[in-house]
């Protein structure tokens, strides 16, 4: 090999199989798509609002895609939206996760899961 041939780098790997087309599976990392992080964003922007979230932090690792929520930045997340595809045929793959670890609500539906966090204040009669 001289100085002046070209560094080719294969795209497939030499055992077989084909190029994955998503960023995000290519590097093995789980990720939300669009649609998920719509309804997130939807709920987020409305708490952020009210003044209740003031900060975000979205982490792709390869379990489990994670969208934390903090009050202040440099506090630990008041809550964690996790995406675990591992757990869909079972519990479901997503979850809201409270700052002490309790499983607040876990489904297949994240529109249901995140009704958890949107719970307004309801009249109770005496």
């Amino acid at each position: 090999m001289s100085d002046t041939d070209p560094i080719v780098v294969p795209l497939v790997p030499r055992t077989g199989g084909q190029p994955k087309t998503d960023p995000a599976t290519r590097r093995g990392h789980i990720a939300f798509d669009r649609k998920e992080l719509s309804q997130i964003l939807n709920i987020y922007g409305r708490k952020v609002a009210s003044g209740e979230w003031r900060d975000y932090a979205i982490d792709t690792l390869k379990e489990k895609a994670v969208f934390s929520v903090f009050r202040r930045t440099s506090e630990c997340p008041l809550y964690r939206i996790e995406k675990v595809p591992k757990l869909s045929r079972r519990q479901g793959a997503y979850s809201v996760v409270a700052a002490t670890g309790l499983i607040l609500k876990r489904g297949h539906d994240l529109a249901r899961v995140l009704r958890v966090l949107d719970k307004g204040l309801r009249l109770v009669e005496a």
